[in-house]
C-alpha cells in the first residue's frame, strides 16, 4: 500500500514537472516579444533599451535556464509580477480563484445530483418511456456546447424573464448563488449528460451480478436491493467520472466566464494572453493543470476504496 502510494506521488510529481515545462515553453514560443511589451511598445524603442530590458528580466538567457529560474520561484510560491497590472501574480490568483472555485463547485453539485438521479431513474425504468426520455434529453444537452447553452440561458432567464443577473460574480453567499446560477447551469448541462449515461450503464451492469439475483430470489424489497447491492457496486465508476468531469471544469471555465463576465481565472487567462502578460498566463495555466492532475490522482486513489469488488480482490484469501 505504501509502495503503491509512493509510486502514485512520484508519478504525480513527474507529470507536474513535464506539464510545467510544456506550459513554460508554449508561452515562451507564443507570438509577441515580452521585452517589447515591457519596454512600453515599439514606439521610440532603441536596440539598447531592448537589450537592457532583456537583461533586466533574464529574457536573454537560454530557455532551459529561464525555465529553471521560473520553476525554482514557483516552488517558493513566487509567481512573479504581472506585466499588465504590476501586481504580484499570487495576489491576482488569490482574488480570482475563489470565484472560479465557487462556480465549479456549484456546477458540480448540480450535475452530480441531477445526473446521478437521472441515471438511476433510467436504469430502474430501463426499457420504458422514462428511460427513453432520459436518454433523449441527455443526448440533446450533450450536443449543445456550454457557451451556446449559456447564451440561450442569458437570453431567456436573464433578459426575457429577468430572474437572474447576466454578469458578475455577486457578493455574499446569497448574492454569489444568485449570480452564478446561470453559468453553473450552463456548465452542468453537458456534464449532466455524461454522468447520467455513466450512472445508467454502471447500474445496469451491477444489476446483472449473481448476488443481486440471489437477493431478488430471497424476496428482498427491490428498493433495498437497488440501494444496498446495485448502487453500492456502481459507485466506483460513477465517482470516478464525477471527479474527472470536475477536474475538467477547473481547467475549462474560460468560455463560461467570458460569456457571463465573471472575474475568475478563466477571464484572467484570456486578458493575459491578449496583453502578452506572460507571468500571469503561465501561472493560470499551471494552476489549472495542477488542479486537474491533483483531482484525478485523488479520484484514482479513492476508486478502490469505493468499489467493494476491487477491495475483495486485494484482500488476502
Amino acid at each position: 500500500m505504501i509502495g503503491a502510494l509512493g509510486r502514485r506521488i512520484a508519478g504525480l510529481v513527474a507529470t507536474l514537472l513535464a506539464a510545467s515545462f510544456v506550459i513554460f515553453a508554449a508561452v515562451y514560443a507564443a507570438p509577441g516579444d515580452p521585452a517589447v511589451f515591457l519596454a512600453g511598445g515599439r514606439d521610440k524603442l532603441t536596440p539598447e533599451r531592448l537589450a537592457t530590458v532583456r537583461e533586466q528580466y533574464h529574457l536573454d538567457e537560454p530557455l532551459v535556464v529561464q525555465y529553471g529560474r521560473w520553476l525554482w520561484d514557483c516552488v517558493h510560491l513566487d509567481l512573479g509580477r504581472s506585466f499588465q497590472y504590476s501586481d504580484q501574480v499570487t495576489d491576482l490568483l488569490g482574488a480570482r480563484f475563489p470565484t472560479t472555485l465557487a462556480l465549479v463547485g456549484y456546477a458540480t453539485v448540480l450535475f452530480v445530483v441531477l445526473g446521478v438521479g437521472a441515471g438511476i431513474l433510467a436504469a430502474v425504468r430501463r426499457g420504458t418511456w422514462v428511460d427513453s426520455a432520459v436518454v433523449g434529453g441527455t443526448t440533446l444537452t450533450a450536443s449543445v456546447p456550454s457557451f451556446v447553452g449559456g447564451i440561450a440561458l442569458v437570453a431567456l432567464f436573464g433578459v426575457e424573464l429577468g430572474w437572474f443577473p447576466v454578469t458578475g460574480g455577486g457578493e455574499g453567499f446569497a448574492g454569489t448563488l444568485h449570480h452564478l446560477t446561470l453559468p453553473a447551469v450552463a456548465m452542468a448541462l453537458g456534464a449532466l449528460a455524461v454522468i447520467s449515461r455513466v450512472t445508467r450503464q454502471a447500474m445496469v451492469d451491477a444489476g446483472t451480478a449473481e448476488h443481486v439475483a440471489v437477493a431478488r430470489a430471497a424476496g428482498l424489497p427491490e428498493r433495498e436491493i437497488i440501494r444496498r447491492h446495485v448502487l453500492r457496486n456502481a459507485l466506483g465508476p460513477i465517482v470516478t467520472m464525477c471527479g474527472l468531469v470536475t477536474a475538467g471544469m477547473l481547467a475549462g471555465t474560460v468560455a463560461i466566464e467570458t460569456v457571463f463576465g465573471i472575474s475568475g481565472i478563466g477571464s484572467l487567462l484570456v486578458g493575459a494572453i491578449n496583453s502578452h502578460d506572460f507571468p500571469v498566463a503561465q501561472a493560470v495555466l499551471l494552476l489549472m493543470v495542477t488542479s486537474y492532475i491533483v483531482v484525478t490522482t485523488v479520484v484514482d486513489l479513492a476508486h478502490p476504496l469505493l468499489d467493494p469488488r476491487l477491495k475483495s480482490m486485494r484482500s488476502p484469501a
